[in-house]
């Protein structure tokens, strides 16, 4: 997957620096990773989550772009 928007595939980003990167709010960040479309791993017992570069590369790659 080509690097998108300084999205590093390889890289492990957390909510915060996830949303930065996408240019949404947390909060939108966060109806995203509900919703399903970006995939997130969140280890046992613990609160953090972890959304991997590929995760978010893939995401937009199936998303469609709306003009308004």
């Amino acid at each position: 997957m080509a690097e998108k928007s300084g999205i590093d595939p390889n890289a492990v980003y957390s909510r915060q620096e996830a949303a930065r990167l996408l240019g949404v709010s947390l909060s939108t960040l966060k109806k995203l990773v509900a919703s399903g479309l970006l995939p997130v791993s969140r280890p046992p017992g613990m609160r953090r989550v972890f959304i991997r570069g590929e995760s978010i590369l893939a995401m937009l790659d199936k998303t469609k772009v709306e003009q308004v």
